[in-house]
């Protein structure tokens, strides 16, 4: 009989009861849920039957919320009642609950407006093991509206993962100092988890500072990741000023390089991104950024903007993107 030693059985022993306790948390995660759902159904179907539906609403919820805390204790406050009833609106179909989801993260899909918005934040909560904070943040800072493009179809494409503008405001860099690319690489370097959270589905970080040998030059390229639902490398240039023709030109010769000395066989062409801090449209349109489908410019805040401001940069930039994918489209025809 093989003998084994004291920490194999100690992380055989650890993997069982951490596999049980997961296993645990997922049907009792799942019984919530459905608890709460029937919860919602029930006094939906219960209100209809009022003739005065708001007043006889509000009243049947401040007395179950009584009752109900009474036999169980907290948990069963008239907020939480009204969020299972709203609960139930928002999914109707007791089987298209995602399980994968806490209690807490359907509280705050709950108070989305838009299906398919809600549908974009499941996804991505699901895809990117976002906790409750993680969707909190992407909520706040409008991450599905700063998408550039929502596709109707499963295909991913790169103007379904980009965002515009990104929100840097984990770095802890302040707005009114001054800031070298080299301390934005640097934070984000330090905070690599959190931009990749930001940054998009799919990214995983290559190298920083990336250096690329020629006959004649040596190059460094600021920042390298691997998309693997593209299946492309995705190399990054820091500006901390405004954009300009050399910028452009630069990361599409970085482009060009990497494609013809990096890339696999089975790697799809690689994209450039320039990160800035201020995005110069009149350049933008006049270059080869307005040709290219595998060259970006997007602008970078390292704050978080009053929501009103957020939407007033995410819709002139939304604006601008549909206005070029016409102009693109019409040359293509």
């Amino acid at each position: 009989m093989m003998e084994i030693s004291e920490d194999s059985l100690f992380q055989s022993v650890k993997e069982i009861i951490i596999q049980s306790r997961e296993k645990v948390f997922r049907m009792a995660n799942s019984t919530l849920l459905l608890s709460y759902w029937q919860i919602g159904k029930l006094i939906v179907e219960d209100e209809q039957k009022g003739k005065k539906r708001a007043e006889y609403g509000k009243y049947t919820l401040k007395d179950l919320s009584k009752k109900l805390t009474l036999e169980f204790g907290k948990g069963f406050d008239e907020s939480n009642l009204r969020n299972m009833r709203t609960f139930y609106h928002s999914f109707p179909i007791c089987d298209a609950l995602r399980h994968e989801l806490s209690w807490t993260h359907y509280r705050l899909l709950i108070r989305l407006d838009n299906f398919d918005k809600i549908n974009y934040y499941i996804n991505e909560s699901i895809q990117n093991n976002w906790n409750y904070r993680d969707l909190k943040r992407q909520i706040n800072s409008l991450a599905y509206e700063r998408v550039l493009e929502h596709k109707k179809t499963t295909d991913e494409t790169i103007h379904s993962v980009l965002k515009d503008p990104y929100i840097f405001e984990f770095l802890g860099l302040k707005t009114d100092e001054k800031i070298s690319e080299k301390d934005i690489e640097t934070a984000i370097i330090d905070h690599i988890q959190k931009f990749l959270l930001e940054f998009g589905k799919g990214f995983a970080f290559v190298a920083r500072q990336q250096h690329i040998s020629t006959e004649t030059s040596d190059f460094y390229i600021d920042l390298v990741f691997y998309n693997y639902i593209l299946k492309c490398f995705v190399i990054i240039d820091l500006k901390t000023g405004e954009l300009s023709h050399q910028d452009i030109g630069q990361i599409d010769m970085y482009i060009r390089m990497y494609d013809d000395l990096k890339r696999g066989e089975g790697d799809n062409p690689t994209i450039g991104i320039l990160l800035c801090s201020e995005k110069d449209e009149t350049i933008v349109k006049y270059s080869v950024l307005n040709d290219k489908n595998n060259l970006f410019a997007s602008k970078y805040l390292l704050y978080l903007p009053k929501e009103e401001e957020l939407k007033q940069i995410i819709d002139q930039d939304r604006i601008r993107f549909e206005l070029d994918q016409n102009d693109h489209n019409k040359t293509l025809n």
